[in-house]
């Protein structure tokens, strides 16, 4: 074994390997290398990244007091500018870096800010210290306005790199904040823009979430023109997430009105403030549902340890009105009983929070969980007793959603129910008659707008329509326990039948084909992908059996007169205009299926005789490279997905050209 440890003679290998190959990455340029390690990629998400960014950073000087007035302004050459009216960056030497202004150190310097020490914010969006300097090293300019005891200060930088000294531009009488007006880099991001619905978007939920701040939108028209969008708008909710979730559910009807409320969390032991929460919520029998939580108004898409606090106090309150009320039942309840069919907002502003990854989707500040937890319990047990009626219809509620989480566990293989048996098959699922799974089909749709326009255009006896919620969970990156407890896969997997695991069994499929159609965007895309990811992981022999196809519905309708075509993307929509010979045609796009009239999705997506079909296959020769891709683009390691963004992007650039 020692032999393994001595040097051959002649060994030339350690003299290739030295010092000289050892890489030092100085400054901002790790961030250029490996823009994923920080912002999750150079995708879409990632740029509008840059962008929650730096407003947070306005919102965080406003939840602390020293802002009211926040704007967003987006021009058409994809350079946003966000301004406060703060207190504004220091612009004084900084005591480490005696030759660099503050603002320069915050600019360029990773791990740098005014957020690690609680000093100067006792709440923030983020406490990485990278924000800033990110955003710098990934835009082609960058470009700061101070002004701070009335002296107005600016610098200028390209790609991280100052362009100028911090530069006193003269005194200013009634300005004081902070601007910074940056575009990201093409070398980084491609031709991605940002998108104008998206960031006010953004702004909207920043004004939903603190109402002591004002945010005035803008864009350049041309950016908005045909959509909903404004062009320019001041947002102000002095009703906060009560105004936002009333606005969502509105025609709506909860099972007990709308709560909504807030609570600070106790004083610390030394003095200082632990923060504070604030929820709406409202239970729904019908319509998407679900918990949008928020901490120091950073959205966390992911949920975390608030959300953990959230539902243990939803579900202790709920079992506890039920001993109070002698109704044994109660027992039975799950936090995932308690918010099944809850649409709530809930916000958390505390000290120090903890995310996970610099994306900022998962909470993880362990104490977040008892804070919320115990807040929250006192009040929803106050709400409860405030009207008993309520709450034993609250109560009731949750309690048939739990029977009926355990009658879909007995009936987990369920056959299809006859005219003799009736069967509980999930809610959602619009079943067809026929019992031959050969001549039947299963159209998997995304969400209630499009199940409704897809249950109108089936044919009733071998078409069943399956809504789900949203984009479902992607199986490659989530643990065991996270798939084993998401109801869609489990809404899913009872209408299939034919169980998943050491359960499945292909003889007990109920439907012959089982089609997923899709919106044709990027959105439907993706959920399309996350659906595959699934079949592919979970139930590999539905492929490999040809069971599984994609829709191919149409994005554009073309009209003249009396007669229509259908256009499945923008080329073809170009080729077809090529068939009408007059000028004026109308050209309607399909914002979803779920706008799409009935008569018109079966004409051209249901209909046997008429649509078209992908079918999903999987050749043998393939499997290791499919395997490889699905990890790459679908697993836990964002590295690889920028990896394949690298060495594809040139491709993309020429398909698209």
């Amino acid at each position: 074994m020692n032999d393994l440890f001595k040097a051959e003679p002649g060994d030339k290998s350690a003299q290739a390997y030295s010092a000289k190959d050892i890489e030092v990455l100085e400054g901002l340029e790790p961030v250029r290398r490996r823009p994923g390690m920080y912002i999750g990629g150079t995708d879409e998400t990632a740029l509008h990244h840059l962008a929650s960014e730096i407003i947070d950073n306005a919102m965080d000087e406003a939840v602390a007091g020293h802002a009211s007035l926040i704007e967003v302004t987006l021009s058409v050459h994809n350079t946003l500018t966000v301004r406060d009216n703060g207190r504004g960056i220091p612009t004084d030497p900084h005591p480490k870096f005696p030759d660099l202004s503050a603002l320069e150190v915050i600019f360029t310097t990773l791990h740098s800010g005014g957020k690690f020490s609680g000093k100067a914010y006792e709440t923030s969006g983020g406490l990485h210290g990278v924000g800033s300097s990110v955003v710098n090293a990934l835009s082609s300019i960058l470009e700061v306005e101070v002004a701070r005891e009335r002296v107005l200060w600016r610098q200028s930088y390209a790609r991280g790199v100052p362009q100028t000294k911090l530069l006193n531009a003269g005194a200013v009488q009634n300005r004081r904040g902070t601007q910074i007006k940056f575009q990201p880099d093409s070398q980084i991001f491609g031709d991605l823009m940002f998108s104008a619905a998206r960031l006010f978007k953004l702004c909207r939920s920043k004004a939903y979430l603190f109402r002591g701040v004002r945010i005035r939108w803008a864009c350049d028209p041309s950016l908005v023109a045909g959509s909903e969008t404004p062009a320019e708008m001041e947002l102000h909710f002095p009703g906060g997430l009560r105004d936002s979730l009333e606005a969502e559910l509105a025609g709506r009807t909860p099972v007990v009105p709308l709560w909504a409320g807030e609570a600070h969390f106790p004083t610390q032991a030394n003095g200082e403030r632990a923060g504070r929460l604030e929820w709406a919520l409202a239970w729904l029998e019908v319509g998407e549902t679900g918990i949008a939580s928020y901490c120091n108004t950073v959205p966390t898409a992911q949920g975390g340890t608030h959300e953990a606090g959230f539902r243990a106090a939803l579900l202790k309150g709920l079992r506890n009105w039920g001993e109070q009320r002698s109704n044994k039942r109660a027992s039975s309840i799950t936090a995932d009983d308690a918010i099944a069919g809850l649409a709530a907002k809930l916000s958390v502003f505390i000290r120090e929070p903890q995310f996970q990854g610099q994306t900022k989707e998962k909470l993880v500040n362990g104490e977040a969980t008892r804070l919320v937890e115990q807040a929250m319990r006192d009040r929803f047990d106050h709400f409860l007793a405030a009207s008993p009626a309520q709450a034993d219809a609250l109560l009731a509620f949750a309690i048939e959603r739990a029977e009926e989480r355990l009658r879909r566990r007995e009936l987990k293989d369920a056959p299809r129910k006859t005219a003799t048996r009736r069967l509980r098959l999930p809610g959602k699922l619009a079943d067809c008659s026929v019992e031959d799974a050969s001549r039947t089909e299963l159209f998997l749709v995304e969400g209630d707008s499009a199940g409704g326009s897809a249950k109108q255009a089936r044919d009733r006896a071998t078409q069943a329509v399956l809504p789900l919620r949203g984009k479902i969970l992607n199986v490659a990156s989530a643990s065991v326990e996270k798939l084993r407890q998401n109801q869609e896969l489990k809404d899913l997997i009872e209408a299939l039948g034919c169980g998943v695991g050491d359960r499945f069994d292909r003889t007990k499929l109920r439907y012959g084909r089982v089609i997923v159609m899709t919106d044709a965007d990027v959105d439907g895309a993706h959920i399309a992908s996350l659906l595959m990811t699934f079949f592919y992981r979970e139930l590999p022999e539905l492929i490999t059996h040809g069971h599984i196809y994609l829709a191919q519905p149409p994005l554009y309708r073309l009209t003249q007169g009396a007669k229509s075509v259908y256009a499945m993307d923008d080329a073809d929509r170009e080729e077809k205009m090529k068939l009408f010979r007059q000028s004026k045609v109308d050209v309607s796009r399909f914002k979803g299926l779920g706008e799409m009239p009935p008569a018109s999705l079966k004409e051209t997506t249901m209909d046997p005789a008429r649509r078209t079909l992908l079918k999903v296959v999987l050749a043998a020769e393939d499997r290791a490279l499919t395997a490889d891709r699905v990890e790459s683009l679908m697993g836990r390691k964002p590295e690889l997905r920028f990896q394949f963004i690298q060495e594809n992007a040139k491709m993309v650039g020429e398909l698209d050209v």
